[in-house]
């Protein structure tokens, strides 16, 4: 066969595959928005959940949600971003080093069921934290550290040498040349790897049964003191986040439009994350010109 019509055949192989997947996604899309658009209200918003009555919202465990991705990520990026710095400018190349890569990506391959439990036994039981919201937290950080040190590391190494070694021969020191040169290059993937951490918080089902728990307290939004039991700030206080109760709404529903409520809570976890992916890309597209000087 000649070359070029291997290669026509390899370019529509590889254009059928895009295509499938990008059909695949958006009839995956299409087939939950449609679904759960028409249930969706601000009164199904911001409402508390009815057990046997028709008519309940979802307005706790969407705000569940939110809170629990904020706490997620003050414990995550930080860590995340200084251990990828270290493991791309500081740490030597060694047996040691190349141990503590493969722990990572051990770490990340971790099934959510396992973490979970980890979590039941290390932070609920012994630490004493309870089903809580930063008990939650602390187990999926043991999810989305490995992302965010291997996206770190990854887009640190991306940045050209030359300009890396312009800015040491200028005179700056290694830590000025990360946080002044290095790191706003490297925002766009790291934001990239942030988002994907983000949209596992949202998802995350099955860790959180061991941790955040099934059940919430009915919350006060009038009370903002973290330290009442039943403040929507308190995250000591346990939470049924949304991905939580879909999945309690299908499985033991008792409510007649439990189905509806389903579908409806499905379509705004969807559109939250899609708004999410959407600002945290301007964001970081903003960030890189502000702190890069490009148009």
């Amino acid at each position: 066969m000649k070359p070029k019509t291997v290669d026509k055949i390899a370019t529509a192989v590889i254009i059928g595959v895009a295509a499938f997947i990008v059909l695949l996604l958006i009839g995956l899309l299409g087939f939950i928005l449609v679904r759960g658009l028409g249930h969706i209200s601000f009164s199904f918003l911001t409402s508390a959940p009815e057990s046997f009555r028709e008519g309940g919202g979802i307005g706790p465990q969407l705000f569940n949600s939110l809170f629990l991705l904020v706490l997620t990520m003050i414990i995550t990026v930080p860590i995340g971003i200084g251990a990828g710095i270290y493991m791309s400018e500081y740490a030597k190349p060694s047996k040691l080093t190349d141990f503590i890569r493969l722990v990572v990506e051990v770490l990340s391959s971790f099934p959510s069921i396992i973490v979970g439990l980890f979590g039941l036994l290390m932070l609920v039981n012994y630490f004493g934290l309870g089903f809580s919201l930063l008990a939650g937290a602390l187990a999926l950080t043991v999810f989305n550290l490995p992302l965010m040190v291997r996206i770190t590391e990854q887009g640190l190494k991306s940045v050209p040498r030359e300009q890396k070694e312009a800015a040491l021969a200028l005179g700056l020191t290694k830590w000025k040349t990360i946080t002044s040169i290095m790191l706003p290059i490297a925002l766009p993937i790291i934001v990239s790897g942030t988002i994907l951490a983000a949209g596992r918080v949202f998802g995350e089902a099955a860790a959180l049964l061991f941790t955040a728990g099934m059940s919430s307290p009915r919350l006060d939004f009038s009370d903002w003191n973290p330290l009442s039991p039943v403040s929507p700030l308190n995250p000591l206080r346990p939470a049924e986040t949304l991905a939580v109760h879909i999945w309690k709404i299908n499985s033991e529903g008792l409510a007649p439009d439990a189905a509806e409520i389903a579908a409806g809570a499905s379509a705004v976890l969807v559109i939250t994350v899609l708004l999410f992916n959407l600002i945290a890309r301007w964001l970081g597209r903003f960030m890189y010109r502000k702190f890069t000087a490009t148009k």
